[in-house]
């Protein structure tokens, strides 16, 4: 999902990367106001919206939100990127709403779902307009008109026509989000409803035009380095198919930015399958039909948020970011600790949870190593953690922490897994029948399909990233 190569993606990367270096040169003030220009220079060919003014505009909107700003806290559209950049460094807290629509981008999608093409013939069998419950299809100049005002967006009409000439339009970020959390206003501007987001990323992967954004802890970050604190990052297991180089290389590289330590969150993975496992034990022992695991904070949400029913089936045990967090805290008490992961669910977390201060998507530390100069495949290797489980570095992968789970209980218990491999509008009306009937006793459930692999701010394509994975923990088991 993340991994998509499209100009809205490559856009977003380069303006992290800009900012990352303008971050490492100390002349993000200085020079900040000048990337819009830089990016859409006078004479520019190519603009996808009406002219290079609003385009430096929208540019300027996603650069506020890698600030960590919410677009629509703007008072003033007079206040420059430098000030903004300036009043960010003063920030002593960062937002518990990790997303931002910039209204500028959002414009060309549109409410009305079904439209009647020019391929419409005029038949005489009318099967759109006999087959519409609302009689909102009527008949002007031979050809189909849809009545928006009185259409219900049933598609019956489309499935109906013989000539294919209706189509449907969709607002992809809408489309894509499984818990109806993202909707238009009477301006045609999209708002999120966090009180139904499962902060799945879905709708900042589908925007066809970037609008909906993703905010940044650059500054928080940078600006600990810059005040001589020990900055820990706390990698997720998924890094390991970020880039085309092995994980020592890759935790060698992370060390070359600055961080004082890197800890594998794959550790804290090895606690949380054997806490899973014992509740799993128990439960099963007290005769609970099935549990579902509770790794996924995007899955755990949806159960909160839509489906109360399954509230009893979740596990208690936190997740390996928990774990490793407190592990982290233990180690460097006065540390900053950064987790660097794959996904906006995480992002969250990271909000929520005590131990963790800021956070990192793969996206962003992608834009570092290109601001530094560092080639991941030529970094000094780090040697890895002995005391993890090939299992617990299996975990972005889907089947990976149900796997664990099998592995550590070794036979003891019998266990029939089921595996729902990405949230989406289907898996949850299956999800809720589980509550009446469950196939197996032990549903792994992951947000993204194929894992965190395919999280919304991964940098690698999923199949890529499973493979190097699957063949790390291989290579593990067969050195032990």
């Amino acid at each position: 999902m993340g991994s998509v190569a499209n100009q809205a993606s490559i856009i977003r990367r380069e303006l992290l990367t800009r900012i990352a270096r303008l971050l490492m040169d100390r002349e993000l003030e200085a020079k900040i106001n000048r990337i819009p220009l830089e990016l859409r220079p006078r004479g520019y060919v190519g603009s996808s919206r009406c002219c290079i003014y609003q385009d430096r505009a929208v540019l300027k909107y996603k650069i506020m939100g890698l600030l960590g700003y919410h677009i629509q806290d703007e008072t003033d559209e007079l206040i420059s990127l430098s000030e903004y950049a300036r009043k960010a460094f003063e920030r002593n807290s960062i937002s518990a709403q990790p997303l931002t629509v910039v209204d500028e981008a959002c414009s060309a999608c549109v409410k009305v779902n079904y439209v009647v093409t020019n391929m419409c013939r005029g038949c005489v069998a009318r099967p759109c307009m006999v087959n519409c419950p609302k009689d909102a299809i009527l008949f002007e100049g031979g050809q189909a008109k849809i009545d928006h005002s009185k259409c219900v967006n049933c598609g019956l009409c489309q499935k109906n026509c013989p000539f294919h000439a209706i189509i449907y339009i969709p607002v992809p970020c809408e489309e894509s989000c499984p818990v109806g959390a993202i909707s238009k206003d009477s301006k045609g501007m999209e708002h999120i409803d966090y009180n139904k987001c499962i902060y799945c990323g879905k709708c900042v992967a589908a925007c066809p035009f970037g609008a909906v954004t993703e905010k940044s802890h650059f500054i928080e970050i940078f600006r600990a380095f810059r005040e001589g604190k020990k900055v820990v990052a706390m990698v997720a297991p998924a890094i390991a198919g970020q880039f085309k180089a092995p994980l020592p290389k890759i935790i060698g590289a992370i060390k070359q930015l600055g961080f004082h330590d890197v800890i594998e969150v794959a550790k804290g993975a090895d606690i949380t399958t054997a806490n899973e496992a014992a509740e799993f034990k128990e439960k099963m022992g007290k005769g609970e039909s099935f549990m579902t695991t509770s790794c996924c904070p995007s899955f755990v949400a949806s159960v909160f948020k839509h489906i109360p029913e399954l509230v009893p089936h979740v596990f208690h045990t936190k997740t390996p970011m928990y774990y490793t967090a407190r592990l982290a805290k233990t180690m460097y008490q006065d540390a900053v600790n950064v987790f660097v992961g794959p996904c906006l669910a995480k992002r969250h977390e990271t909000f929520m949870n005590k131990d963790t201060d800021y956070m990192l998507s793969f996206e962003e530390l992608y834009a570092m190593f290109a601001a530094a100069g560092i080639e991941v495949s030529e970094a000094e290797d780090s040697e890895l953690d002995r005391s993890i489980d090939s299992s617990g570095r299996g975990y972005p992968v889907s089947g990976g922490v149900s796997g664990a789970i099998v592995k550590h209980l070794n036979g003891k218990v019998d266990i029939k897994t089921v595996s729902i491999d990405g949230i989406d509008k289907s898996s949850l009306r299956e999800l809720r029948s589980f509550a009446k009937k469950c196939p197996g006793n032990m549903v792994e459930v992951m947000a993204c399909e194929g894992g965190c692999v395919n999280g919304c701010g991964v940098i690698m394509n999923s199949r890529t990233a499973t493979r190097q994975i699957n063949d790390m923990v291989r290579k593990q088991e067969e050195n032990l």
